[in-house]
Parts: C-alpha cells; sequence; structure tokens
C-alpha cells in the first residue's frame, strides 16, 4: 500500500503521525472516564466532583452544551475497545520494519530546515527516513567547463551557466545538512524541468529519476 501526506506545513503531517497516540491516550484519559460512564446507552456523571466541574464549565458554554458533549460521550459506548484496537494498529503499521517514509522537499533554506525538523521529530518515535526526493534541483555542469570561454562570443551564455552553477553549488550546500545521514543511493534529485507535471503522463516521466536503474 501507498499512503501520501501531502499537508505541507509539516506541522500538518506530524498530526496525522501522532493521531494513533493521541486517541489512546483520549480514551485512557481519567477526566474521560470520570465524567462519562456509559450505562444502558445513557451516560451518566459518576461522582459529585465531577458534577462540580460540569456546573463550572456550564457557566461558561451553557447546560445545552455539557448536555450535548455528555451525550456525544455516551455514544461511544461500547465503541472504545474498536477505536482504541484501530488505533494501536496503525501505529504498529507505522513504526514497522517493513513500512519506509520517502520525505520530498525542494532545495530552499525554510523547506530543507523544516524537513530536517520533520527527521528529528520522527527520530523521536523510533521512525527513520528511507529516502529524499529533492525537486526542482538546478544541474551542475562543472565550473572547469567554463574556465576560459568568458572573453569570447559564446560570453552571454557562459554567464547564465555561471549562475547556473551558482545555485546548483548552493542548492547542494543546503541540502548537504539533510542529506549526508543517508546512502547516496537514498537521495533521489530531479532535476527543474521546463514543463509542469499535472497529469498522468507527466507523473510517468518522472520515472526515469525515481528508479535507480533510469537516474541519470
Amino acid at each position: 500500500d501507498l499512503v501520501v501526506v501531502d499537508t505541507p506545513p509539516t506541522s500538518n503531517a506530524i498530526d496525522f503521525l501522532e493521531a494513533p497516540d493521541r486517541i489512546t491516550r483520549f480514551l485512557d484519559h481519567r477526566l474521560y472516564k470520570v465524567l462519562v460512564t456509559p450505562t444502558g446507552g445513557l451516560a451518566r456523571v459518576v461522582n459529585f466532583a465531577a458534577q462540580g466541574f460540569l456546573r463550572t464549565v456550564a457557566r461558561i458554554v451553557s447546560a445545552s452544551v455539557v448536555d450535548d458533549a455528555i451525550e456525544f460521550f455516551a455514544t461511544f459506548d461500547g465503541m472504545e475497545e474498536g477505536f482504541r484496537g484501530r488505533a494501536v494498529a496503525v501505529h504498529d503499521l507505522l513504526i514497522a520494519e517493513d513500512t519506509a517514509f520517502v520525505l520530498v522537499t525542494v532545495p530552499r533554506n525554510d523547506t530543507v530546515d523544516d524537513a530536517a525538523a520533520f527527521i528529528e521529530t520522527l527520530a523521536t518515535a523510533d521512525i527513520a527516513v528511507d529516502a529524499i526526493v529533492v525537486n526542482r534541483v538546478h544541474p551542475s555542469f562543472g565550473s572547469e567547463r567554463l574556465d576560459g570561454l568568458a572573453d569570447g562570443p559564446l560570453a552571454p551564455f557562459i554567464t547564465v551557466l555561471h549562475d547556473s552553477q551558482t545555485v546548483a553549488v548552493g542548492q547542494d550546500t543546503v541540502l548537504a545538512t539533510l542529506t549526508n545521514e543517508l546512502p547516496a543511493g537514498a537521495v533521489v534529485k530531479i532535476p527543474f524541468l521546463d514543463t509542469d507535471v499535472h497529469d498522468l503522463e507527466g507523473l510517468a516521466s518522472l520515472a526515469q529519476w525515481l528508479t535507480p536503474e533510469g537516474t541519470p
């Protein structure tokens, strides 16, 4: 199975990955269990302290809102274990050895910093990034090829090449902090294309850079 989480900024992707644990913590939270105890499909407040808390909340948001909240939680009667079981299953899937994480970024300071912070967040959950795809990368022509040509008839074109090479070197510098921790084969660079990718044919054309045998 392939799951694509296209949710900039990165914090939204983190929310997605943390959702299973949040659901489990919510269902196990003492306040949730104390406030509402399902009985016969109906909810009732189980102690005086909880009643006092709800009365305080009711003065702020109105009693009807509190009643609606209690009724809402009452609908969970009998479903908690199902929620918990699915949350645990999703968490186990995310950290499984046969689950791979591929991070897609572009060679800009802000996005690379964001990606690096995301990798660190994943690491705290024992999740490693297996590959990085860098989109819109300027090609490197090698400055040695341009030496001695700057004063000839091709000077305007050489200037453009110099500028492009400067951009390429700058991008490599920006990406170094992100890619140095991964094997070379785990970092895939897709060049800055002269056409927009907006259909299946365009996506298929990217395969030449995404597959090892097609990588230039």
